[in-house]
Parts: structure tokens; C-alpha cells; sequence
């Protein structure tokens, strides 16, 4: 054999065993990573004619296939309640492929998972063509309808309503929002203008798999406080009973700012504040000085231990933004306007919700669900999720002594909108200064306090002081009420 027969020889071996490593790869490897990609279109295009599993909420669908007449594509997905579903059920385009749980749930939904295995065998058999798994979600129409109607049409929101104790979603709603019947329709052409017009709409979330409530990053304002709270407590270097310091404004060495209280509240009134007062009036300076005492680091752990950029578990089935937990290199005057929300800290809304059922829930935070069950053609059960806990935030002692002062915010302080006469519940406001004369307004709480049902968590952005608090306080008290009366 002389020299060029080997080189040939040696090179057409290479190429089969980088070929036949190609085929293995796609096929078993990375099959399940590929198929998971979002710009992977060749399982929309597959698919995108079949009859397609429902995503059902309160035994009604809000996401199914139904027959469309035509000879060349047997079925259209549709979706009944469009823009109240959009942030959770994306949408299933042949153009734009498949966002939200019809993305991440789409295995399931086409009949492709493992879980469909003897379900697929079966049709084939048949002759049929393989039906996809239903998915119950969560959530409760009634809740989810109410607290989308909370949130006034052009105004830019999100409310997240969930079970402490479960992590179950009950309702998660956002504005704007979108029609994902427009951009799933057979007419390709259509589908197209669709979206050229869709992605021109200030606040519409069109990422792959995310909503307003899990994938948009905002200053989370007074709610921060919280987080303060719990580290200030689990410091040991105060309690119950410390008596913090209220200056109208706090300085700092060298410079001319100065950090101030609101000066629309009561915090003027004096000039030192139990937590208690503290919390019911949203004082900023008390917090900023337990956080220029403890450091930046104690604070930063306690934003992680309440999943602030932290993994949310795998029942939520929705992508989202993580975040920050909070800014590395602070000086004084930056970790001082970081406690309070403001600076470079950022959360998600239902980042936020988490942190209160935390410590609605001793401590211990559950993983947010969305799904109830998954359904296979023949409507047999094939998977009901448990709840999951995910992390421990903080102590049951630490949690409870919190929801005791943000009880006294509701039934005492600013927060005293969200009341529910003859239950107690456990609030905290915050507002988050834009720069520009508006705020993100937010409330979060529990109820009942002794007892928690649900969990409410609301953000109203771009408003005036007096927007906020008619949009956020007074809402959560509907929602509260809603539930606790089911």
C-alpha cells in the first residue's frame, strides 16, 4: 500500500467515525437538548398540523387543536381566553415555533415523552395518529380572570397569587398582553404581519419562555425591607426589641448626598424606630444603617437563602430571569440605596411572591407549581406533581416574629388598604423611584397570618405615588377576599 492509498484510507476512516459521532450525538446524546431548543423549529413543523394535547385550566381549555377543515393541515391551535393565558401558555407558531408551556411542555403535548411510550405503541397499531397528553394547570379561572382585571388596560403590571404552603400558582397575569391566535394561525402571511406589529408594543414579552411575572427584572422598592429584616434577625446583633436609629436623612463622610425617610409619611415623627415602626411606615433610614453595620455580605446571603437569582426548582416549567442577588462593590451611599430596593437590585415579581410565602411558611420555601396533572389521551392520570420544598430561608422563629410586623403594617401602617375585616393579614408596601417622577409600586403579603391560604404579590410600574397605592393595597384586599371566600 503506498503512501497516498494510506492518507486516503486513514482520511475516509476520519470521516465515517466523524459522521457516524454526528449521527450519535443527534440522535442519542443531544437529542433531548436539541429538541428542547427554542430554535429548533423541526418539531413545530412536524407537529404543527396534529392534534395536540389541551392546556386546561378549571376543566376548560385554554390552549387545544381543533379540527380546521383543510385537507393539507388537519388541525389549528387555538386558544379560547388569548390574552388572559398568553404569559403561560406562549403560543405554537409554524413561523416563530413554540414559546411559554407550549414549549416547554410541547413533549408532552405532541405524545412524544417517555411517559406517553405504551400511548404511542398503541395508536400506531391503530393506525392513528399519536393524540398528545392534556396538562392541567394550577391555576383558578375565577382568581386568574379577577386578577388580570386589576390591572387597567395600558397600564404596565403583574400580579402573582399563590399557596404558601404548596407553591401552587393560583393566578399569574400580566399586562400588556398579547392574542396568540394571531401569530398560530394557518395563514403564514398573516402570522407574520402579526408579529412585526406585536413586537412594536411597549412591554409585550414575545421571549421564548418567559412572562411578565417570571422573566421582567424591577426594582423591588420597600419590599427589600424584608430581606433586611431577616438578616438583621439571624445576625443575632438584634432582636425583637431593638430600637433602631431614624434620622430624617442619613449622611455620609465626604459627600453631599444625603439618604432621606418619605417625606410623605410618618417616619418624621421620630427619631429613633422599633422594626415594628419601621416596617409599618417604610422608613428607609433605619435600614440603611443595619445594613452599613452588618455589611454587604450578610445581606447578600439572606437575598440568595429567600431565592433572590436563585434556581426556582422544576415545577414551575416556565423559564425565568434570575437576576442578581445584589451589587457586588458597594460603597456607603450604594448599599445604603440597595437595602431600600433601589440602586442595581432587581427581582422578578414572582421572585418577590417567594419571599413572602417563605415566611408565611415558617421559613421554608416551597417550589412554585404550575401544573396539577398530566392526562394522557384516554384522560388516565400518567403524572401529579407533589409539592416540593426548595430552600430554607430563614427560621420559623425569625418568619413568624416578620409576619407579626407585617401584620402591624396592614392592620397599623401603609400598608392598612390591604385589610380583610376579621382576618389578619401580613403586608409590606414599597416603591421603587423611577427617576423621573413615576415609581414601580408594589405590595406582597399573606392571609390569614396565622394561617396562610394565599399569597398576593403586585407591581404596578411607571405611576404616580397616588396610582400606586389605589392599584396595589387595595387590589391585593380583593384578591385576598376572592379566595378566602371559595
Amino acid at each position: 500500500m503506498n503512501q497516498a492509498i494510506r492518507h486516503s484510507w486513514v482520511a475516509a476512516v476520519a470521516m465515517f467515525a466523524l459522521i457516524f459521532g454526528a449521527i450519535s450525538y443527534v440522535q442519542v446524546i443531544g437529542a433531548d437538548e436539541l429538541k428542547a431548543n427554542p430554535w429548533n423549529q423541526r418539531a413545530v413543523l412536524q407537529s404543527f398540523c396534529n392534534d395536540r394535547g389541551a392546556i386546561v385550566v378549571g376543566g376548560s381549555p385554554v390552549a387545544e387543536s381543533v379540527e380546521s377543515g383543510s385537507e393539507t393541515c388537519a388541525f389549528q391551535r387555538t386558544y379560547p381566553q388569548p390574552e388572559l393565558y398568553a404569559g403561560i401558555t406562549g403560543y405554537f407558531s409554524q413561523n416563530f415555533g413554540a414559546t411559554g408551556l407550549e414549549q416547554s411542555m410541547g413533549g408532552e403535548l405532541a405524545g412524544n415523552s417517555d411517559q406517553l411510550f405504551l400511548d404511542r405503541v398503541g395508536q400506531l397499531f391503530l393506525g392513528n395518529q399519536p393524540k398528545g397528553a392534556s396538562v392541567e394547570l394550577t391555576i383558578d379561572p375565577e382568581i386568574q380572570q379577577l386578577a388580570y382585571s386589576l390591572i387597567p388596560d395600558g397600564q404596565r403590571g403583574s400580579i402573582v397569587v399563590t399557596n404558601p404552603k404548596t407553591g401552587a400558582i393560583l393566578a399569574m397575569v400580566s399586562k400588556p398582553s398579547y392574542d396568540p391566535n394571531l401569530v398560530a394561525t394557518q395563514d403564514l402571511a398573516a402570522a407574520a404581519a402579526s408579529m412585526n406589529e406585536l413586537v412594536k408594543v411597549p412591554g409585550i414579552n414575545l421571549n421564548p419562555n418567559v412572562s411578565g411575572p417570571t422573566g421582567e427584572l424591577l426594582a423591588p422598592g420597600s419590599v427589600f425591607k424584608l430581606v433586611d429584616t431577616a438578616a438583621a434577625l439571624a445576625s443575632g446583633k438584634y432582636n425583637k426589641d431593638s430600637e433602631l436609629p431614624n434620622p430624617a436623612e442619613l449622611p455620609f463622610e465626604g459627600i453631599q448626598y444625603r439618604l432621606p425617610n418619605y417625606a410623605g409619611g410618618n417616619c418624621y415623627t421620630r427619631d429613633t424606630a422599633s422594626f415594628a415602626f419601621a416596617l409599618q411606615q417604610s422608613c428607609n433610614t433605619p435600614f440603611a444603617s443595619i445594613a452599613l453595620d452588618l455589611g454587604r455580605d450578610a445581606i447578600a446571603d439572606q437575598a440568595e437563602k429567600f431565592g433572590f437569582g436563585q434556581d426556582m426548582g422544576d415545577q414551575l416549567k416556565l423559564d425565568y430571569a434570575s437576576g442578581n442577588t445584589f451589587p457586588d462593590d458597594l460603597d456607603g451611599p450604594g448599599l445604603a440605596q440597595s437595602v431600600i430596593g433601589q440602586k442595581d437590585v432587581r427581582a422578578t415579581p414572582l421572585q418577590v411572591a417567594m419571599m413572602t410565602a417563605a415566611i408565611a411558611n415558617d421559613g421554608v420555601q416551597m417550589q412554585p407549581n404550575l401544573i396539577k396533572t398530566l392526562r394522557s389521551p384516554d384522560l388516565r392520570v400518567i403524572d401529579e406533581p407533589q409539592p416540593k420544598q426548595l430552600r430554607t430561608s430563614t427560621t420559623p422563629a425569625i418568619a413568624n416574629q416578620i409576619t407579626e410586623w407585617m401584620v402591624s403594617a396592614v392592620s397599623e401602617g401603609i400598608a392598612n388598604r390591604a385589610g380583610v375585616p376579621g382576618v389578619q393579614v401580613a403586608g409590606k408596601t414599597g416603591t421603587a423611584e423611577l427617576g423621573n417622577g413615576t415609581n414601580n409600586s408594589w405590595f406582597t403579603g399573606f392571609a390569614p397570618a396565622n394561617n396562610p391560604q394565599v399569597g398576593v404579590t403586585i407591581v404596578m410600574e411607571g405611576v404616580d405615588i397616588n396610582t400606586g397605592a389605589q392599584l396595589t393595597s387595595p387590589n391585593a384586599k380583593r384578591i385576598f377576599e376572592a379566595v378566602l371566600n371559595k
